[in-house]
């Protein structure tokens, strides 16, 4: 029989060991080494049995032990010490509390978090990405609210069948059992969210708070009594169900997630949050849910967008439009119209917000039957970036549609490269090598050279120490893989030699869409097995990943991986190690001495994993995609050559499967094996050392979380405190200026430009002096931006990359036309081009392409080509 609940029943643990809860349900302990190793000493055999789960522990360790604990001084003393500690932690001031004028505090929101593998609520890098920013933010002292959402059974865990095809099993998650607490008010009644859904429904959410440091995560749950089936479902899995389900899943984090802060800021005096970042358009609904409420602050619809765009930053994270959520329009409708409409937000405006751009010429192939939620959240928000350079100049190609008539280069998106959370990821042994000679996260971007003062020998006794590591664990989690699969315990005898802790160790390990090509290395399967059997120089691979469960595709990347890797000659070299999670991620990119990634370019929008090798002493071996592209240097590892201009995929695949292959045995086998007399390999650990000290400042979260607090969470809640200012004039006033400008746009007009001092022969060096007569209309000229765009031309008259000077008034005729005057340098030789463009200009804009408005000459009249010397 099967139970019809599943709860957990909690230890009561005596007074004398009070503190052990409260550590407990910190989730700081998921990177403090000092707190997990005091949580192993209360059992150390129970604490090995539940996986280093405390909470677990708590729950199963006996009565008896916790009273031999309450005798046993030396350990209350440390659990005094750990207390104290974390109380220090959370209230002394740290880098952020030294900023001035920063925001108060600022929402994040993001459907998956993967803070520990304890709390299962995570898929893949956009959960880990948000869990190290929020781990960060606590060691900053960034006052991060984090929303997100409860999934009753997680994401999935991973076994493979006989066959080697991946089977998902969804096991039952108790929130009892998890480092969570219910919020509930000064009565002792749980808070609550509810939200209409149409035909007179109600979905009702529960808010559990997961205490992540300094952070408090509050994660909805709509498995409650008052809700339907349908409804108590909604959070069941993390990415599962249909459309319909997507959608509700997003609509609770959203607008649910938005009415969560409300109430935990009421509850418990938290401060309400000046900015909100939204991670992809999963919570873009949040935009709407405050607008309703600032409209029903007597606000129109267009000064409330105004309010809420200032406050907002929206960070995209696929490189690929099919990663990207879209609902029929007419699902969105049914949610916001009709019996369920909000009486001061008209469904045509949120359709609106959501209607794709179409491309000239393509009306007929109209896509405004979708509604998209990237597109709804760059509306909703004045700040827009990428998670890598490369991924931010993606971005701009992918949404340059709204923002039509500029060049790619203006198009408002920029990018912050991802970073990581270096307690998490890095080696314990490697930290406390490192010491004081390795610098705190606030002061990242000093002191990394000083890794030169670590010998030799010391860097390769910790890699071998973390490979060796890797190389246990991995024939466990392979003998219990087998056993799943059918194999009786009498016929794996080999596993206690598969893996070898001395030989060249490469690490793959990702989730399994087709772009990241698993299955790249299997290109040609005997050239692998040479580099797996080579006699002097062999090389083993450990490979790790999980396929969406739709994915089929996925599943028989997999299952080709796992079927070359079953073969009796190799499978000592090549292991797939099945339920990839954050615990099995920290043994790879701690013990693999190689970081391989094989994407096509440019579909990788950053990639952290790479980062996290880098920081435990390892070297990428890596397509230059995402951050790669951006921080490879030459010499902190290896670049696999592209061949981005073959059309033909398969063809692709074989030419970068042979650069891989001879960079593997000709230059990364060939430099780990190369040993001086004392056995150690000195050109290894040359490259060991440069890659940690030219990319050890830049791939950590405290940099990334830096360059957002500064860069836009700052100027954000400046914006948004401005527009709010004096019962929200400013929002008001701007919003008023952006419907004149927009209705009067189509009567601006670039009529003449005028050329001096170019001469027949233009020389660097001078000085050409244009004046530009512009056609106003209905506008003023403090209403827009006369620039002119200047530089090289291509061999169509395009302006690459084009610099800007601005105009100044010079005149205003009777007649309304407007005269502007200005200079460019002619400051570089050979083809060399300008134009004239008008932009509108607002104090409050973030970007001249903000409301998609430009006027430029019809004709290229006033442009002159020509070459300097």
């Amino acid at each position: 029989m099967r139970a019809i609940r599943r709860f957990t029943v909690r230890t009561v643990l005596p007074r004398e060991l009070a503190a052990l809860g409260e550590l407990v349900h910190n989730l700081r302990w998921s990177w403090h080494p000092e707190t997990l190793d005091l949580f192993a000493d209360v059992d150390p055999d129970t604490w090995e049995r539940v996986g280093g789960d405390p909470v677990a522990l708590l729950g199963a360790v006996e009565a008896g032990r916790l009273q031999q604990l309450t005798r046993d001084r030396r350990f209350l003393r440390r659990l005094a010490d750990a207390a104290d500690d974390l109380r220090e932690y959370m209230t002394a001031p740290r880098w952020y509390q030294n900023i001035p004028r920063a925001p108060s505090a600022i929402a994040y929101f993001s459907p998956e978090y993967g803070i520990a593998a304890a709390l299962p609520q995570y898929s893949g890098g956009l959960g880990i990405l948000a869990g190290d920013h929020l781990k960060t933010a606590s060691d900053l002292g960034v006052p991060i609210l984090a929303v997100g959402l409860l999934y009753r059974h997680g994401y999935f865990s991973q076994t493979l069948s006989p066959e080697g095809w991946q089977l998902e099993h969804y096991p039952s998650l108790d929130p009892g059992g998890l480092p969570l607490t219910l919020l509930k008010d000064a009565d002792g009644v749980p808070a609550r969210v509810r939200i209409g859904l149409p035909q007179d429904r109600t979905m009702h959410a529960q808010i559990w708070v997961a205490q992540v440091g300094r952070v408090p995560l509050l994660l909805l749950d709509s498995d409650v009594a008052e809700n339907d089936n349908a409804a108590r479902d909604i959070t069941d899995r993390l990415y599962g169900g249909g459309t319909d389900h997507r959608l509700m899943q997003e609509l609770l984090l959203g607008v649910g997630g938005v009415r969560a802060i409300r109430q935990y800021c009421d509850i418990t005096g938290h401060a309400e949050p000046e900015v909100f970042h939204t991670n992809e358009g999963h919570a873009g609904f949040l935009g709407l849910e405050r607008i309703r409420e600032l409209t029903e602050s007597r606000l129109s619809f267009d000064e409330a967008l105004e309010a809420v765009r200032a406050g907002t930053v929206f960070t995209t994270h696929t490189p690929v439009p099919a990663g990207i959520d879209r609902f029929p329009a007419d699902m969105i409708a049914r949610q916001f119209g009709g019996d369920n409409a909000w009486p001061t937000v008209p469904v045509e405006r949120i359709l609106a917000l959501g209607e794709e751009p179409v491309p000239a010429g393509q009306e007929h192939e109209s896509g405004r039957g979708m509604f998209n939620m990237a597109v709804m959240g760059m509306r909703l928000a004045q700040r827009v970036n990428g998670v890598s350079r490369l991924h931010g100049e993606v971005s701009r190609g992918m949404f340059q549609g709204l923002w039509p008539g500029f060049d790619l280069e203006d198009v408002p998106v920029g990018s912050i490269t991802n970073g990581v959370h270096a307690p998490t990821w890095v080696g314990r042994e490697l930290m406390e090598l490192a010491g004081r000679e390795l610098p705190s996260l606030v002061d990242s971007a000093q002191g990394w050279n000083s890794v030169q003062k670590i010998s030799d020998k010391d860097i390769w006794e910790i890699r071998g120490t973390l490979r060796a590591r890797l190389v246990h664990a991995a024939r466990r989690r392979l003998r219990a893989s087998w056993v799943d699969r059918g194999a009786s315990v009498a016929e794996l005898g080999w596993i206690d030699d598969a893996l070898d802790p001395d030989v060249l160790t490469i690490g793959f390990a990702r989730r399994v869409p087709s772009y990241k090509r698993l299955t790249l290395m299997l290109k040609d399967p005997a050239r692998l097995r040479e580099l797996l059997l080579h006699p002097q120089r062999p090389v083993q691979i450990v490979i790790a990943g999980k396929a969406h469960p739709a994915d089929e595709g996925g599943k028989k990347l997999i299952q080709q991986i796992v079927k070359f890797a079953d073969a009796e000659d190799v499978r000592h070299r090549i292991v797939f190690l099945p339920d990839y999670d954050m615990n099995l991620g920290r043994l790879l990119v701690q013990g693999c001495d190689v970081w391989m990634n094989n994407p096509l370019r440019p579909l990788e929008a950053c990639g952290t994993s790479g980062m996290k090798a880098a920081l435990n002493g390892g070297l990428n071996l890596s397509i230059r995609d995402g951050w790669w592209d951006e921080w490879y240097d030459g010499t902190n590892g290896w670049a696999i050559p592209t061949a981005d201009g073959v059309a033909d995929p398969d063809r692709r695949d074989e030419l970068e499967a042979a650069g891989l292959y001879d960079l593997i045995e000709q230059e990364v086998a060939d430099r780990f094996y190369d040993r001086a007399a004392d056995g150690l390999p000195r050109r290894w650990l040359e490259m060991v050392r440069h890659t940690l000290a030219s990319l050890g400042p830049k791939v950590l979260a405290g940099r990334m979380l830096r360059d957002y607090v500064i860069d836009l969470y700052a100027p954000a809640a400046a914006s948004a405190q401005a527009l709010a200012a004096d019962d929200h004039a400013a929002a008001k006033g701007f919003a008023a200026w952006k419907l004149r400008v927009t209705q009067a746009w189509p009567g601006v007009r670039v009529e003449h430009v005028e050329a001096a001092g170019l001469g027949d022969t233009p020389e660097v060096g001078a000085t050409l002096e244009l004046r530009a007569t512009i056609a106003l209309g209905e506008l003023e000229p403090g209403d827009v931006r006369v620039q002119a765009a200047y530089g090289k031309v291509g061999l169509h008259d395009e302006l690459v990359r084009p610099d800007f000077a601005d105009f100044a008034i010079d005149s205003v005729s009777d007649d309304g036309r407007a005269h502007f005057t200005g200079a460019i340098p002619l400051d570089r030789t050979g083809a060399f081009g300008y134009t004239i463009r008008v932009v509108p200009a607002h104090p409050l804009m973030d970007s001249p392409a903000e409301l998609g408005l430009i006027a430029v000459p019809e004709a290229p009249a006033g442009m002159t080509n020509g070459t300097l010397r």
